[in-house]
């Protein structure tokens, strides 16, 4: 005969308590509410009676269904793992579960996705995909959905943001770029739907206007996507228009390797006649040939900043959205050196 089913009564009764203290301490989200002592006592009898809470059961009672939608473009992309990882702990520690899916950079799919998700009754989204003008940013505005953008901003759309500070980075680039003795330097940039290839282009741009170095038109080209196909072919049509130049900064790690790529099949030496930085000093960075110059972003702590908003905006919808700025710092390693004619 099968052993009857202990519910939360049974679980208040064992531990001498109320079966409301029971139901706060099984949930992540209002164990603050009871004292240590209570909670570990109420953690420890459960586990004895092999109860657990039921999230279907929870959620009929709250209307919410604890899952939580994160779309990333490219899970191939070593960046986005960690911030995913940062983006489920905290989550989990909430009572929460991430519902993940990769767009693959593709604007259709990420809408598709989206509605997958919904029909799925999700809480909230986390969203790394956000073009500068994004059809998902406002269907969930539409439906008062919580959202959070990571990495990524809109253009007017008033929405929580947890991004890096681009002009800050490409700033430290061309410093130490300068700082070694460059003066013509390339750009190889992202897709400028996007706010981190307008933001980091922009970025330069304004470097060149200040003065730090001349700014050329046939050394600065946006790619396609943040990847290192797309970095391949960029950095191949900057060399094709015979500009010369001894360094380039790459919007991202991936379209850096597309220029070790670009480099490598001309005969060209890096750094030895070119010098190469990245931006987000994705992981294995330092195992590449040359290792990385690159801005190190704070991976997991975008996650958890996103995720922490989130639930915040699900727990509190007349929130007002904010945006969260992460500064990235240079990473110096062997991809950059003085030009060969120093």
């Amino acid at each position: 005969m099968a052993k009857p089913k202990v519910n939360i009564k049974d679980v208040a009764a064992a531990a001498n308590v109320h079966p409301s203290t029971v139901s706060r301490v099984l949930n992540p989200a209002t164990r603050s509410m009871v004292s240590a002592d209570v909670a570990t006592r109420v953690q420890q009898v459960a586990a004895k009676l092999g109860y657990s809470r039921s999230s279907l059961a929870s959620g009929l009672r709250t209307g919410r269904s604890y899952t939580v939608g994160v779309i990333i473009p490219d899970l191939s992309n070593p960046v986005f793992p960690p911030v995913v990882r940062g983006i489920e702990r905290t989550l989990s520690a909430a009572g929460y579960i991430a519902l993940l899916a990769d767009s693959d950079n593709n604007p259709k799919s990420e809408q598709a996705i989206f509605d997958s998700l919904k029909a799925r009754h999700i809480d909230g989204l986390i969203l790394a995909t956000a073009h500068t003008e994004d059809s998902v940013v406002a269907a969930c505005l539409e439906d008062r959905m919580p959202l959070v953008l990571v990495n990524r901003t809109t253009d007017e759309m008033d929405v929580s943001e947890v991004v890096n500070n681009d002009e800050l980075g490409i700033q430290l680039a061309v410093s130490h770029l300068i700082g070694l003795g460059h003066q013509r330097i390339a750009f190889l940039g992202g897709p400028e739907n996007t706010s981190t290839g307008s933001g980091r282009l922009q970025a330069f741009q304004q470097q060149g206007r200040l003065g730090k170095f001349k700014l050329q038109a046939d050394l600065m080209r946006s790619c396609t996507a943040f990847t290192e196909a797309a970095g391949l072919d960029g950095m191949r049509l900057i060399l094709e228009s015979s500009r010369p130049f001894t360094a380039v900064i790459a919007a991202n790690d991936m379209l850096a390797m597309g220029c070790y790529d670009a480099l490598a099949e001309r005969g060209i030496s890096c750094p030895q006649d070119i010098s190469v930085t990245g931006f987000n000093d994705m992981p294995f960075s330092d195992r590449l040939s040359p290792p990385l110059t690159t801005l190190h972003i704070q991976h997991d702590e975008l996650g958890v900043k996103a995720a922490s908003t989130l639930l915040e905006e699900i727990r509190d919808p007349g929130m007002v959205p904010r945006t969260l700025t992460l500064d990235p710092q240079l990473v110096v390693r062997e991809s950059t050196a003085k030009p060969s004619n120093q």
